[in-house]
């Protein structure tokens, strides 16, 4: 891996981040790949088939690679991360009224219709602990506690001020409310993870979703350093 300005960046980011918050995971660097030219010849295809989410909690645990749709076997979070079209029955609501979690297909689909999507076509995703990305990540996804989360939110709003709009439903949490969200809107986002993260990826109870826009993460850094922490 190359020694370049981007990945020192990086490593000073992900330590501060680290120390600051007491973390016990790194932070996760999300790439969203349009051409496969894009990918490093240093950075593999995962070998396993499994969920978006898994793939952010292996990555906070130290690895590092990239998937395509074909490695993402829930379709409904690779289709808001641009990776292919939203399934039919996850679009109109009637997948998730089937599980139980509303009480129409209609709620379901007016649910639906409020989540997050990148609409531009996406051929892969590059999954990576922050420290080891030598690109610049389009998100970085924190799994944090609610005290690490409420000092995410004091820096980020120590220099400007204003509020930290949560948006979430309970469903789609690491995909849409993590990645999507903070990607099209340019906001970071807070979400209580979902059904599917908590049970196939192993977020703990105690945990919940931090989803930060990696074009100005350095702001939130500083902040951290500078704000006084009781």
């Amino acid at each position: 891996m190359k020694e370049d300005g981007t990945l020192k960046d990086n490593e000073f980011i992900s330590n501060e981040l680290k120390n600051n918050l007491e973390l016990n995971n790194s932070p996760v660097a999300i790439k969203l790949v349009h051409h496969k030219e894009e990918i490093s010849e240093g950075i593999e295809r995962i070998s396993e088939k499994v969920r978006h989410c898994e793939m952010v909690k292996k990555a906070s645990e130290g690895k590092k690679f990239y998937g395509t749709s074909e490695d993402q076997t829930c379709k409904g979070g690779s289709a808001v991360l641009g990776l292919e079209d939203l399934p039919i029955n996850i679009e109109t609501g009637e997948f998730y009224y089937k599980l139980g979690r509303f009480k129409t297909i209609g709620s379901g689909k007016r649910a639906m219709d409020k989540v997050s999507k990148i609409s531009s076509k996406i051929y892969a995703i590059i999954y990576s602990p922050l420290e080891l990305s030598d690109f610049q990540p389009d998100i970085i996804i924190i799994i944090a506690n609610p005290k690490q989360a409420m000092l995410i939110s004091q820096a980020i709003v120590y220099t400007l001020g204003g509020r930290i709009e949560a948006n979430f439903a309970g469903i789609q949490s690491v995909c849409a409310d993590a990645v999507a969200g903070p990607y099209t809107t340019g906001k970071p986002n807070i979400t209580l993870a979902c059904s599917g993260s908590r049970k196939f990826a192993g977020i703990d109870d105690s945990e919940l979703i931090l989803g930060l826009n990696g074009e100005n993460i350095g702001c939130t850094v500083t902040a951290l350093n500078l704000m006084k922490k009781d």
